[in-house]
């Protein structure tokens, strides 16, 4: 008897085992997203645009997403645990970030991890000329801008890349950002004409740093200006192309 209850406990710790061990691998066939928010111009409502880009990700089916309100999550020995960071914060009047914080965000990408950066991430950090590197093109305070919210046409320039595969050129109602800075090597994906700047900019491109997968999108004033299937699409995929470097199913 004695030996028979022993070999249940033995069973019953390899069957746990084994359940843990399953669920460890069905969540790792997940991307783990970590959404870094906390703050933004007034006009720009991060505590309605991060649940909605929270929401988009996890109704797929594919993510596992994390919110943090502290860009100070940079510092976190953590950080690594995640495969693709998305940057949904702005402005230039913030606490800088401190060293330990700069290199955590530049070592995370620069080892492969992705990066996501929407709309206004570009404004951040006005003196920290290594994130004008990471991201590519930055909002320098008295150079960049963009004229009155409205409709604009968003031209796909490359439709063979994964994140815009297949794509055809759309309308929205939006902000768009003009005379960015930066000379680093970008690929741009889409682009608009404005007639702020007379000229045409970029408004979602990648590029590399070190071995992580950069994704830049312009695009995204309020949740109105991202809740449509074009914005959505691209969002879904460039989250899945940062983190993996492909695009396995049609958003």
């Amino acid at each position: 008897m004695r030996n028979a209850i022993l070999l249940f406990i033995l069973l019953s710790i390899c069957c746990c085992f084994t359940m843990t061990r399953r669920a460890i691998a069905q969540n790792d066939d997940k991307i783990d997203v970590l959404i870094v928010t906390g703050h933004d111009v007034n006009v720009l409502p991060w505590r309605e645009t991060t649940p909605f880009m929270r929401k988009v990700l996890e109704d797929t089916g594919r993510f596992d997403v994390t919110v943090c309100e502290d860009t100070s999550i940079f510092e976190s020995s953590r950080l690594p645990e995640y495969d693709v960071l998305v940057l949904n914060y702005g402005f230039w009047n913030v606490p800088q970030q401190s060293d330990r914080g700069k290199k955590g965000l530049l070592d995370f990408v620069r080892n492969g991890g992705g990066l996501v950066a929407i709309h206004f991430a570009c404004s951040s950090y006005q003196d920290w000329d290594e994130y004008a590197e990471l991201l590519g093109r930055v909002w320098v305070k008295g150079v960049a801008g963009h004229g009155p919210q409205g409709d604009f046409t968003v031209n796909i320039v490359d439709d063979s890349h994964p994140i815009t595969k297949g794509m055809k050129d759309f309308q929205t109602n939006d902000e768009l950002y003009a005379k960015l800075s930066g000379d680093a090597k970008i690929h741009v994906l889409a682009s608009a004409d404005s007639d702020w700047s007379n000229q045409t900019e970029p408004m979602l491109f990648v590029k590399k740093y070190g071995k992580g997968n950069v994704v830049h999108n312009l695009l995204g004033h309020d949740v109105k200006s991202r809740d449509y299937p074009e914005f959505i699409k691209l969002y879904v995929r460039s989250v899945e192309w940062a983190a993996t470097g492909e695009v396995t199913e049609e958003n």
